[in-house]
């Protein structure tokens, strides 16, 4: 395995104007990675929802981390593993679903800033804040 996973936080972050996390985002975006659709999907949701953002610049920066990562889609799969994954480890179904992602996409590391720092789930992959000394 190897390869980095971005939870929707870390793209969210990437867009944000004046957001002292977003140069470390963007850092570890370029540096490559996977992302799944439900990771765009969330991203679109905040963006427009919370943020308020013309569907426009949505689109746009949607399209941008499109070209930067490889998108996976949630598949059944995914939906029976990250189940598992959120009744093993007490997490949150769409971060369940995040994490089975990650892990059926071989990647060894998911950058969030929201779940457990340092976590190794299923002994393959660890969560890491990047924003953590």
């Amino acid at each position: 395995m190897s390869g980095a996973f971005f939870d929707s936080n870390i793209l969210l972050y990437s867009i944000y104007e004046g957001e002292a996390r977003r140069e470390r985002a963007k850092e570890i975006i370029l540096a490559g990675g996977t992302i799944s659709v439900q990771c765009l999907i969330e991203f679109v949701l905040v963006t427009r929802r919370k943020l308020g953002m013309p569907w426009a610049s949505i689109v746009e920066a949607r399209d941008t981390l499109i070209s930067l990562c490889r998108v996976v889609p949630v598949t059944i799969e995914i939906h029976l593993l990250g189940v598992g994954i959120a009744e093993r480890y007490k997490v949150g179904i769409y971060d369940g679903m995040i994490l089975a992602a990650a892990i059926r996409s071989r990647c060894d590391v998911l950058y969030s800033e929201d779940m457990h720092h340092g976590l190794v789930v299923d002994d393959r992959l660890k969560i890491i804040n990047p924003y953590r000394d």
